[in-house]
Protein backbone atom coordinates (compact mmCIF):
# COMPACT_ATOMS: atom_id res chain seq x y z
CA UNK A 1 0.00 0.00 0.00
CA UNK A 2 1.18 3.51 -0.70
CA UNK A 3 0.47 6.83 1.01
CA UNK A 4 -0.91 9.62 -1.18
CA UNK A 5 -2.53 13.04 -0.74
CA UNK A 6 -5.89 14.10 -2.13
CA UNK A 7 -6.19 17.58 -3.62
CA UNK A 8 -7.89 18.80 -0.41
CA UNK A 9 -4.80 17.82 1.62
CA UNK A 10 -6.20 14.64 3.17
CA UNK A 11 -3.63 11.84 3.32
CA UNK A 12 -4.80 8.31 2.57
CA UNK A 13 -3.37 4.87 1.90
CA UNK A 14 -4.08 3.27 -1.47
CA UNK A 15 -4.04 -0.44 -2.23
CA UNK A 16 -1.97 -0.16 -5.39
CA UNK A 17 -2.83 -3.74 -6.34
CA UNK A 18 -6.21 -2.38 -7.49
CA UNK A 19 -4.82 0.29 -9.84
CA UNK A 20 -6.04 -0.22 -13.39
CA UNK A 21 -4.49 2.87 -14.96
CA UNK A 22 -3.40 6.43 -14.22
CA UNK A 23 -3.35 9.69 -16.13
CA UNK A 24 -2.13 13.25 -15.70
CA UNK A 25 -4.70 15.68 -17.06
CA UNK A 26 -3.10 17.87 -15.51
CA UNK A 27 -3.84 16.46 -12.05
CA UNK A 28 -2.82 12.87 -11.42
CA UNK A 29 -5.90 10.67 -11.57
CA UNK A 30 -5.75 7.04 -10.45
CA UNK A 31 -8.44 4.68 -11.73
CA UNK A 32 -9.09 1.47 -9.81
CA UNK A 33 -10.41 -1.87 -10.99
CA UNK A 34 -13.44 -1.22 -8.75
CA UNK A 35 -14.51 1.73 -10.90
CA UNK A 36 -13.51 4.28 -8.25
CA UNK A 37 -10.88 6.92 -8.92
CA UNK A 38 -8.74 9.33 -6.91
CA UNK A 39 -7.24 12.68 -7.89
CA UNK A 40 -4.00 13.24 -5.99
CA UNK A 41 -1.37 15.94 -5.47
CA UNK A 42 1.55 13.66 -6.30
CA UNK A 43 2.85 13.67 -9.86
CA UNK A 44 2.32 10.68 -12.11
CA UNK A 45 6.04 9.90 -11.91
CA UNK A 46 5.98 10.04 -8.10
CA UNK A 47 3.02 7.64 -7.88
CA UNK A 48 4.74 5.23 -10.27
CA UNK A 49 7.92 5.44 -8.16
CA UNK A 50 5.95 4.69 -4.98
CA UNK A 51 4.26 1.69 -6.59
CA UNK A 52 7.61 0.34 -7.81
CA UNK A 53 9.18 0.80 -4.35
CA UNK A 54 6.20 -0.96 -2.73
CA UNK A 55 6.44 -3.91 -5.07
CA UNK A 56 10.22 -4.13 -4.68
CA UNK A 57 9.73 -4.33 -0.91
CA UNK A 58 7.09 -7.03 -1.25
CA UNK A 59 9.17 -9.18 -3.58
CA UNK A 60 12.71 -8.38 -2.36
CA UNK A 61 13.15 -11.79 -0.71
CA UNK A 62 12.40 -13.50 -4.03
CA UNK A 63 15.28 -11.62 -5.61
CA UNK A 64 17.71 -12.10 -2.71
CA UNK A 65 16.85 -14.85 -0.20
CA UNK A 66 19.57 -13.53 2.14
CA UNK A 67 17.33 -10.56 2.95
CA UNK A 68 14.84 -12.77 4.81
CA UNK A 69 14.56 -12.01 8.51
CA UNK A 70 14.25 -14.76 11.08
CA UNK A 71 10.49 -14.04 11.29
CA UNK A 72 10.05 -14.59 7.55
CA UNK A 73 12.11 -17.77 7.30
Amino acid sequence: MITLTKLNGVTFVLNCEQVEHMSANPDTTIYLTTGNFYVVRESLDEVVRKVIEYRQEIFRHLLDPKTLTSDEA
